[in-house]
């Protein structure tokens, strides 16, 4: 049965996605939102031992322990390009792909490019001030806080060191600098369904290349919210992906 089949949730540079919300709202389909290399349990992965290649393999390793045979990959940010890979690593292993405002160019990647040229220091020193004031992060990002958005935003500032963050940053900028890596997305386009799903708020800022848009199964805008739409909306969130993937 369809239904059966697993949504994978693949987070970004920064937090966690198994969040209570989403298994609400995706039931009766089960979700599973590992921790990949470098947060939650594994926070204590060597930084040389992470980037995207290897996300892509451990991420592997943990649908074949729950005896996954197929999934739909949902990838935020970042981990849209763990889950572009993936699918393009293991494509009858996936159904469709959600791309959650991925990463198509260093465009997109502004942010881990700032990031990745910072020096271990400044990277600690940002992360903890980010960790200080969950409010301000969340201000600067366009999201309102409120007692539920705070925690929830702690709680992802919390999922992960720096140097995670500076690992993962250096590897999703020589992924998207690359010349094939349009190429491969378009192969993948070619073969699978991949679904588009960007916030009112933050989707100009998206650059997805026009072939994308033209290609994609679907290209959904979800009103009201920006680039963090799964903290600042979860409910919302989950119900976008569960149309989709009806």
């Amino acid at each position: 049965m369809e239904l059966d089949t697993p949504v994978v949730l693949v987070n970004g540079l920064i937090g966690c996605l198994d969040h209570p919300a989403l298994h609400q709202g995706l039931h009766p389909r089960p979700v599973i939102a590992p921790d990949l290399l470098g947060y939650g349990t594994l926070q204590g992965m060597p930084a040389g031992r992470i980037d995207i290649a290897a996300q892509v393999q451990y991420l592997h390793r943990q649908l074949q322990a729950r005896q996954v045979q197929r999934a739909h990959l949902v990838g935020h940010s970042v981990g849209g390009v763990v889950a572009m890979l993936y699918a393009l690593r293991y494509p009858q292993q996936v159904a469709s792909v959600v791309s959650v405002e991925g990463n198509f160019t260093l465009n997109d990647a502004f942010w881990s490019a700032s990031v990745a040229r910072m020096d271990a220091d400044a990277a600690e020193a940002m992360l903890e001030g980010f960790r200080a004031d969950a409010q301000g992060w969340l201000s600067a990002a366009g999201v309102a806080a409120d007692a539920q958005r705070l925690a929830l935003a702690q709680r992802w500032l919390a999922h992960q060191p720096a140097s995670t963050l500076q690992s993962m940053a250096r590897s999703v900028v020589a992924v998207t600098g690359a010349t094939r890596y349009l190429e491969q997305l378009q192969a993948l386009f070619a073969a699978a369904p991949v679904h588009l799903l960007a916030g009112e708020h933050s989707r100009s800022g998206w650059d997805v290349p026009h072939w994308a848009a033209q290609q994609a199964a679907s290209v959904t805008v979800l009103p009201g919210v920006g680039h963090l739409m799964m903290l600042e909306d979860p409910q919302g969130f989950a119900q976008a992906l569960a149309r989709l993937l009806a």
